[in-house]
């Protein structure tokens, strides 16, 4: 390791051990509360602001640290790490996915007319693809944006559903339908739709297994008009759009991923070392200490992968098979560890006070948004075997 790759590593271990100090001022005391009440509020996106959080790898002329993507991925990482699943799923939405769309697809009035507002936490950012009657079917979607020939505006109806920052929102990248002459992977347009537009109406906070307080809702677009301006990309291009920074969505679905199973076994680990039974702390027992020696290795593996897309990814040369690799490899391995180290927590595990019930409750969906472990499994059968 050479002299600049030591001190890029000396900065992030600094930058983790502030959001640590962050998290444990301005998350931990309420983060219990905010699950309960099913989202946490809104003044906690101005703190991450103020505190340098948000759009950290988004360059300083659009407001944000213009720090690497290790840097970035550090925010999703430590909190996952911490257990604070529902905040680091909401910024993860925000800064990594919204916040790229609108960088590498956007008009130079865009980026400085939303990335300063959402590096500062002032506008909250939102992507809604998923429509009730499409799922992780893109190329489905019902939604449409028919153009005003008198007055060159759009005209947006339809809905979306499972929208991550939905009641917090500000700003949505809205996928619609533009050309219905052509298939939908051809004739799609992304907008940046503002939600103070009208007939943008928000739907109810739903009720979900995990990830309690990152809200989650239906969205509603009723005769919502937006001037072309508004267009994000290119006029029913917004598939090569999506196509494009999925790559990226995943990669931090990945890593969010192997910080909740890291953090799972730290937690395991203590309670193993302090609880006693028989006469002797569990940690001393083969058959419990084997289990810990396997899901660690599971953890390591993937969390080796993962840094390796991340390298690839930094670099623009991350490919759509990889970066499904390591969704679905990451996301199932999750499942498999939360789930073993609850079961070494015993009756205890089941037991809403204790952080690892949460903590497997919040996995659970790893396996399902940002392309199910099945559509992984499609991609990458693709490029190994061909169409």
């Amino acid at each position: 390791m050479n002299y600049n790759q030591l001190a890029i590593e000396e900065e992030i271990t600094l930058f983790k051990k502030s959001l640590e100090t962050f998290a444990k001022r301005e998350i931990e005391p309420f983060y219990a509360q905010w699950e309960m009440e099913g989202i946490f509020p809104k003044y906690l996106w101005k703190k991450l602001g103020e505190a340098g959080f948000l759009c950290v790898d988004i360059p300083e002329q659009y407001g944000g640290l213009g720090a690497s993507l290790p840097f970035s991925a550090c925010v999703v990482d430590v909190f996952c790490r911490l257990g604070y699943n529902s905040v680091a799923t909401n910024i993860a939405v925000h800064s990594n996915i919204v916040a790229h769309y609108i960088l590498n697809s956007g008009s130079e009035a865009q980026k400085l007319r939303y990335l300063p507002k959402m590096a500062m936490g002032d506008l909250v950012g939102a992507i809604a693809m998923t429509e009730p009657g499409a799922g992780s079917d893109l190329q489905g979607i019902k939604t449409t944006a028919i153009k005003n020939s008198a007055t060159g505006e759009y005209v947006i109806n339809g809905s979306k559903t499972f929208i991550t920052n939905g009641q917090h929102l500000d700003i949505a990248i809205v996928a619609a339908k533009t050309n219905f002459d052509v298939p939908a992977a051809k004739g799609t347009t992304l907008f940046i739709v503002e939600s103070s537009s009208e007939g943008f109406v928000k739907g109810k906070n739903l009720n979900k297994i995990g990830l309690h307080s990152a809200d989650t809702s239906e969205l509603f677009f009723d005769g919502v008009v937006v001037p072309t301006s508004q267009i994000l990309g290119e006029v029913d291009k917004g598939f090569v759009t999506l196509m494009k920074e999925l790559p990226r969505e995943r990669t931090i679905l990945a890593v969010g991923a192997c910080g909740a199973m890291e953090g799972a076994l730290d937690l395991t680990i203590k309670y193993l070392q302090e609880r006693v039974a028989f006469g002797k702390p569990l940690s001393s027992i083969q058959v419990i200490r084997h289990k810990i020696a396997e899901m660690t290795t599971e953890a390591k593996v993937n969390r080796a992968f993962t840094n390796q897309c991340m390298a690839l990814l930094a670099e623009h040369r991350l490919s759509a098979a990889d970066a499904s690799v390591a969704k679905l490899s990451t996301t199932e391995a999750q499942g498999r560890v939360v789930d073993g180290c609850l079961q070494l927590f015993g009756g205890y595990g089941y037991m809403v006070e204790y952080p690892i019930s949460r903590i497997f409750a919040d996995a659970r969906v790893q396996r399902i948004y940002g392309g199910t472990s099945e559509i992984m499994k499609e991609i990458i059968s693709k490029e190994v075997l061909g169409k």
